[in-house]
């Protein structure tokens, strides 16, 4: 196949899913959601056309133009698009796709801040899927978003299951929005930012962390720790999404 004007495989990360099974779970995932469906970066097609099983509408994007008309031709009951997923809007209520690995990150940040969708299926690698979950602790990009989302792990993927071949295994990773948020949208940036200031904070212990970043005297940040169920010797990793959720709203 010719060179994208975007480079070759390696720049554009393409490690293609071939195993059936994996595929077929996917679209089991996604076949338990509901509404519109749009998968990021579509490739050769190999989970588009599962998908497009479903019978429902769905938008496949790729930022690889020949892949784009490849697929166009194959599929032509599917709405395929040359688009960057870095770009694209993510304005369907169902989010899935094989994520390029070096993407992960700046998908995932891109994705927890868009309105509108209610569901993504992403396969990305699984440390990251992993870390989402909190196995092995959570992460400050977890906590800041847990309020809004629930993330699931669904599996792991072997790399021999790629081609070509990785060096590390993924992991499939399932995000739900809340139907009922632990936290007021309307708080959101005070939130993460309070989030961000425990976990990167200083201090001898998480109750100084958390005296310091809420600008309260020690101890009424111990009281609202205790009151959240939080032991103080805990690290910002061991802390739940609720126990989060409910701290927050007791120092406010």
């Amino acid at each position: 196949m010719p060179r994208s004007l975007h480079g070759g495989r390696h720049e554009l990360g393409q490690n293609f899913l071939i195993h059936r099974p994996t595929l077929h779970r996917i679209t089991e995932l996604v076949r338990s959601t509901s509404g519109p469906i749009l998968e990021l970066g579509a490739g050769d097609g190999a989970l588009t056309r599962p998908l497009s099983t479903l019978r429902r509408p769905l938008t496949a994007i790729d930022i690889d133009e020949h892949r784009v008309e490849r697929l166009r031709g194959r599929l032509p009951h599917v709405r395929v698009e040359r688009a960057d997923a870095l770009q694209h809007p993510l304005d369907a209520p169902v989010i899935v796709g094989n994520i390029p690995y070096h993407l992960t990150t700046p998908v995932l940040r891109r994705l927890l801040a868009a309105p509108g969708w209610q569901h993504a299926v992403l396969l990305t690698q699984w440390e990251v899927a992993r870390k989402r979950v909190g196995v092995g602790g959570g992460t400050m990009m977890t906590a800041q978003s847990a309020p809004w989302f629930e993330f699931e792990l669904c599996g792991r993927v072997s790399a021999e299951y790629f081609r070509p071949r990785p060096s590390v295994d993924g992991g499939l990773l399932s995000i739900t929005r809340r139907g009922s948020p632990l936290v007021a949208y309307a708080q959101r940036r005070a939130y993460e930012h309070f989030v961000r200031g425990v976990f990167t904070g200083r201090g001898a212990g998480l109750t100084s962390v958390v005296a310091r970043t809420a600008r309260l005297g020690m101890p009424a940040a111990k009281r609202a720790l205790g009151e959240a169920g939080i032991d103080p010797r805990s690290l910002p990793r061991d802390v739940t999404a609720r126990q989060w959720a409910d701290l927050w709203g007791r120092l406010r």
